[in-house]
């Protein structure tokens, strides 16, 4: 199961206030934060799984937001963040990024039929986001949890 949708924004107060405006969506407020030579800005839902993402950052960025508004990734839990990224690559899902070189244990794999990225999360880090996001959220399984199955 997936944990969270991402969009990408130009003006993240303006997504959350329309979001919440719109469908009554809770947020946990921005975060600044900075990932290699990038200074971006985030924000979660509260709620419970799924969750929604908005990231706000900078040209060049993996999230550029001058781009405009899109939808950007699938986030998923895993226990092993290199070999869920050997899996997806070796079923034809290019790795688009990883910030594993830059100190935080996550890729982006491109599904291009959908133009967006499934994201695999290292599963040490989910106490520390329901503890910053949604304390007491329920359990969320992790992507390598149980194989995918064949289409027949």
């Amino acid at each position: 199961m997936f944990y969270h949708v991402c969009f990408v924004v130009p003006d993240i107060q303006r997504s959350m206030d329309d979001l919440t405006r719109s469908v009554g969506a809770e947020w946990s407020g921005i975060l600044e934060d900075s990932l290699g030579e990038w200074d971006y800005r985030l924000a979660f839902t509260r709620g419970g799984p799924p969750y929604i993402e908005l990231v706000q950052g900078p040209e060049g960025s993996p999230w550029d937001s001058s781009l405009g508004a899109r939808c950007h990734h699938l986030g998923y839990w895993t226990e092993d963040v290199t070999a869920s990224s050997a899996r997806l690559s070796e079923a034809g899902f290019a790795q688009e990024f990883s910030a594993c070189p830059l100190g935080r244990p996550y890729t982006y794999h491109k599904v291009e039929s959908l133009g967006i990225d499934l994201e695999m999360m290292d599963a040490s880090r989910r106490p520390r986001f329901v503890a910053s996001w949604d304390p007491g959220a329920p359990h969320m399984p992790a992507f390598d949890a149980a194989p995918p199955t064949e289409l027949t």
